[in-house]
């Protein structure tokens, strides 16, 4: 597994951690050598120990994603570069980052009842501890919606935390480098996102 040793994560907590705070994933699958992937709201079902999802049945992926079938799940956190400026020490420029790997086998969840209890669960999780709004089973958007997509699980086979958080450098030098990835990840985000909506 790469990256070297001291940036890899065996934490499964922290590896949950980062599922959960950045749960807008990547969903990789592969079918006669030609890779899909699809960026989703993926959820970690802590009952369960699976997570969850659902893609539009419209969408080629789905073809790939029989029951058995492997896939890999990537979850984001930040990352920033690391100017050399930073350092108490001479060092080279890099990239510091948070992201997790899952492996996994997928799971149809092909009952409509079933699928519109994942899409209330998704949604419940992600408008978090004071939800502004909840979605309730009777919603018939919900009811026209739920025969238009494909929900499933994935069942864990592996966990891959990728922290490359300079911790090769003296701690001082970490420190600075945790407060560069702190800053960075709320910076500049403002000035770019008007920048894309513009026509």
């Amino acid at each position: 597994m790469y990256p070297p040793p001291h940036h890899q994560s065996h934490d499964q907590q922290k590896m949950i951690a980062v599922i959960k705070q950045f749960p807008f994933a990547m969903l990789v699958s592969a079918t006669k050598g030609i890779p899909f992937v699809t960026h989703i709201p993926i959820i970690y079902n802590d009952n369960s120990g699976k997570l969850v999802a659902h893609i539009d049945k419209f969408n080629p992926q789905v073809e790939t994603l029989i029951n058995g079938a492997e896939v890999t799940v990537i979850f984001k956190g930040p990352d920033t570069y690391i100017s050399p400026s930073i350092y108490t020490t001479k060092q080279l420029p890099t990239w510091n980052y948070i992201i997790v790997h899952i492996k996994g086998t997928i799971s149809l969840i092909n009952d409509p009842n079933d699928a519109k209890d994942t899409m209330i669960g998704i949604t419940s999780f992600l408008e978090g501890k004071d939800p502004r709004f909840v979605l309730e089973k009777e919603n018939t958007r919900m009811q026209r919606s739920v025969n238009y997509i494909q929900a499933f699980d994935i069942t864990i086979t592996a966990w891959e935390g990728k922290f490359k958080l300079s911790q090769d450098k003296n701690q001082q030098d970490q420190e600075n480098a945790k407060l560069e990835l702190i800053n960075s990840a709320h910076s500049k985000d403002a000035n770019f996102i008007n920048a894309i909506f513009k026509d």
